[in-house]
């Protein structure tokens, strides 16, 4: 028979799998913090998406911050820069920061890529074939480069946004078939290199069919999120749902996936199939006190963010400023084990101030919730090295959120 687990149980194993539980952040403790935790939390997590955006932070540290707390970021970019990192980058969610080991683990789309591209006449690569071979050979000949070293005439603005030049689309495109390969980042920028400049040779040499790869993926989609229904086990590494689908019953097979049902999480509100990591630790509490990147895993899909927290969530970024909600940047504010609201962050870095310009609280929010995100808020002013936080009176929250900080 089928184990039923209820919503709230269901909502503990998804933040205890995502690394939550720990005592909540607080400042002065980020010699805490090294080499180890953060590795030890990548593995956990499987990967960090990244993203360009830093009004607050860049995305990829904030996971971290949010389940360790304070610690040197520099310490997070160590793991992926020098000779022998253990992070690179792939398009695994979106672009992020993966354990170097899994590289092999995505050829199969590497290849997909390639043979896509082989197949539209009108893919870019088709009539751009000698730039793509030149791009190799500056690489080969100078090391690893940023795309604003090679760039050359050819380069021109395209949107009202931003451009991007031959050599830029060149280097992309090597990168999505795996030609070049990630070699850090240089203020932000990628550095691009061949893959034998940064890889070990039996990391090259290693060859993982694609059923295999889909499975080890699924595993660790599981036990990352600790439970999940078939979409959210797909959706960690954006694989298809049939292969995925193929994934689950050989890991249910073997064990390692454990069948079971949650009320609410199927059509309608009724009970929906889903999918136990056989590792996963049933909490009976998680008093957790962070908020979340929008690009957090326990958030970044937006359908479970509603099934576990009844949290509707939408970043407004690209929302007209007029037709915003809740704000530019915000992010979810997790208390205990629930969503309990929402803050628009910015790091106003040269006068040296958090400035929350909006704040919001969930209709359900207890009510020490602004005193507990006054905490969060102040550990993150001083991580971030802030003297000043100043709370916009805009949102529900920002009044008892203000009075908290004052």
């Amino acid at each position: 028979m089928v184990q039923t687990l209820s919503p709230a149980l269901a909502r503990r194993v998804a933040l205890a799998a995502q690394g939550f539980g720990r005592p909540a952040p607080s400042a002065g403790h980020t010699a805490a913090v090294g080499i180890r935790q953060l590795t030890a939390l990548v593995e956990r997590l499987a990967l960090l998406q990244i993203d360009s955006v830093n009004v607050f932070e860049r995305s990829h540290y904030l996971p971290a911050f949010s389940r360790l707390g304070p610690y040197d970021k520099a310490q997070l970019d160590r793991l992926s820069s020098g000779k022998t990192p253990r992070l690179t980058e792939y398009w695994v969610h979106e672009a992020s920061l993966i354990p170097v080991d899994d590289w092999p683990l995505f050829r199969w789309r590497m290849q997909a890529y390639r043979d896509k591209a082989g197949r539209d006449d009108a893919h870019w690569s088709q009539a751009n074939a000698p730039m793509l071979a030149w791009l190799l050979a500056e690489l080969a000949e100078n090391g690893p480069m940023r795309a604003s070293e090679i760039e050359h005439d050819a380069n021109r603005r395209s949107g009202p946004w931003w451009g991007w030049s031959d050599v830029k689309i060149g280097l992309e495109t090597l990168f999505r078939w795996g030609d070049v390969v990630s070699g850090g980042r240089h203020r932000f920028e990628r550095v691009y290199a061949l893959p034998e400049q940064v890889f070990s040779t039996e990391l090259l040499d290693r060859e993982i069919p694609a059923a295999e790869a889909h499975r080890t993926l699924i595993g660790q989609a599981a036990r990352a999120h600790g439970i999940g229904t078939v979409t959210d086990l797909a959706d960690y590494f954006r694989l298809r749902t049939e292969p995925a689908r193929a994934a689950i019953a050989d890991l249910v097979d073997s064990g390692e996936l454990i069948p079971v049902r949650v009320p609410g999480w199927g059509r309608g509100g009724a009970a929906g199939d889903a999918w136990l990591h056989r590792d996963a630790r049933l909490p009976r509490r998680i008093d957790a006190a962070a908020v979340l990147s929008p690009f957090d895993p326990v958030v970044w899909e937006r359908a479970r963010a509603l099934r576990l927290f009844d949290f509707h969530y939408r970043i407004e970024i690209y929302t007209p400023q007029e037709k915003r909600q809740f704000g530019y940047y915000v992010l979810p504010v997790l208390l205990g084990d629930t969503i309990v609201g929402r803050v628009d962050l910015k790091n106003d870095r040269q006068a040296g101030v958090l400035r929350v310009q909006a704040s919001w609280a969930e209709p359900t929010a207890p009510a020490d919730t602004a005193a507990r995100l006054a905490e969060v808020l102040r550990s993150t002013a001083a991580w971030q090295g802030l003297s000043a936080i100043e709370v916009v009176p805009r949102g529900t929250l920002a009044a008892g959120l203000a009075a908290e900080l004052a």
